[in-house]
């Protein structure tokens, strides 16, 4: 290709761009409810988190990624490698831009519904409207009911249930202590399952769904133990319970949701990469071949890359949407935190297996919500719900309208 070298840099320039996005805005998903129950500082979340998505791409982001992802083209229609080059470039500059954007604004977007957006304007200018699959878009319109619905469903339950077997207890501490365990065992089992299923879902491990909950309950009965015993050793701070009757009891829950949050940092690394490095390796691999294959490779090389800019957007402006999942749209204490997430993890195991249609950034604004009329709608905060809810509308058309844009100037400045 005549400009296959330019095309390459490019391509990593805005893979890297649109990795700092993910970073940026999605890595808040695990890390928000810790930060803003006060389990975690800002600068720990940051550096947990760091070291959790890292390790979630470079280790279990996988090997080949569908040159366009998410099936929302149909290569059929692509006229030449070129004009696929083009689409997978503006997609990427444009999914990047509208990133930066709300993560300035500190709104919590879905980074896949941003790059689907993205792909829709290329394969509507660029292609022709029947070249997009209109059936795979409608199952991503559904899941911004499905989504928070089913997590803001468990973790009004979670809280439920936290409330009335801890909080309302005439000695809440001793029935933390009591039921405790319960909920580190519910949280060992879920966690095993989202890593299993979507954590390691690259690395070709291959069991059946009896050998996952099989591993699954071992590691839940593994943690009740271990978190049984840590459980028991935490002593009630006399002048702490004086400023807050249930601060013993929060720090009961404070770990856990540490521990959550790590776990889903892990499996939001190792899939949601592929939505800043998916068109990054597309092109690299047209650029050196060619041709328009169907699976792309995913080189250590960009697996790197991609790694390596979530931690960048992390670092520098992940802050702002922590903020507002973790403390704007309703107070949380770990307790809470710890409900969220694990509401969250519940609905990416429900998802996962029966293949609901299902944002995790979604999820999580969802759980929070429940938390939130767990103790009424009072406690919620809905004009920041609202700024979030038009964000999630304006995601698709304003990526689409970008790489509709980006598509037209790339091919005019190439062709």
């Amino acid at each position: 290709m005549e400009h296959a070298v330019v095309y390459i840099v490019l391509a990593c320039v805005l893979g890297l761009y649109m990795t700092w996005g993910v970073g940026a805005n999605d890595v808040a998903n695990a890390m928000g409810t810790s930060v803003g129950s006060g389990a975690i500082t800002v600068k720990k979340a940051i550096f947990i988190a760091a070291i959790f998505e890292f390790a979630g791409a470079f280790l279990a982001g996988g090997h080949v990624t569908g040159t366009i992802r998410k099936g929302i083209i149909d290569a059929a229609f692509v006229p030449s490698p070129e004009i696929l080059v083009f689409g997978m470039l503006s997609a990427l500059l444009g999914a990047g831009i509208w990133l930066m954007v709300a993560s300035y604004f500190g709104w919590p977007v879905s980074t896949t519904h941003t790059i689907v957006g993205s792909l829709i304007g290329f394969g509507v200018v660029g292609l022709g409207v029947e070249a997009v699959q209109w059936g795979e878009v409608s199952k991503i319109l559904a899941s911004w009911i499905v989504s928070p619905l089913l997590g803001g469903t468990i973790a009004y339950l979670l809280s439920i249930s936290v409330r009335k077997l801890i909080l309302e207890a005439d000695a809440p501490m001793l029935a933390a202590k009591r039921y405790g365990p319960v909920y580190v065992f519910l949280m060992g089992v879920l966690i095993a399952l989202v890593t299993v299923w979507k954590g390691l879902a690259h690395l070709n491990i291959e069991l059946t769904t009896a050998q996952a909950v099989g591993v699954a309950l071992g590691i839940g009965l593994l943690t009740a133990a271990v978190g049984r015993a840590l459980i028991m050793r935490i002593e009630v701070d006399p002048e702490a319970e004086i400023k807050f009757h249930y601060a013993g009891v929060e720090k009961v829950f404070a770990p856990l949701c540490v521990f959550t949050a790590c776990s889903m940092a892990f499996a939001h690394g190792s899939n949601d990469v592929a939505n800043g490095i998916g068109p990054l390796a597309a092109v690299v691999s047209i650029a050196t071949s060619g041709e328009v294959l169907q699976e792309s490779a995913l080189p250590l090389w960009i697996l790197l890359l991609g790694g390596g800019g979530i931690v960048l957007g992390l670092a520098t402006m992940g802050y702002k949407v922590m903020r507002t999942i973790g403390t704007k749209i309703t107070e949380l204490t770990p307790s809470r935190g710890f409900c969220a997430e694990l509401a969250a993890a519940s609905t990416v195991v429900i998802a996962s297996r029966f293949g609901l249609p299902v944002s995790t950034t979604h999820i999580i604004v969802g759980a929070v919500l429940g938390v939130g009329f767990a103790r009424g709608v009072a406690a919620i905060d809905m004009r920041v719900v609202v700024g979030i809810v038009t964000s999630w509308v304006v995601t698709l058309p304003v990526g689409a309208g970008l790489a509709a844009f980006f598509f037209f100037f790339f091919r005019g400045l190439f062709l």
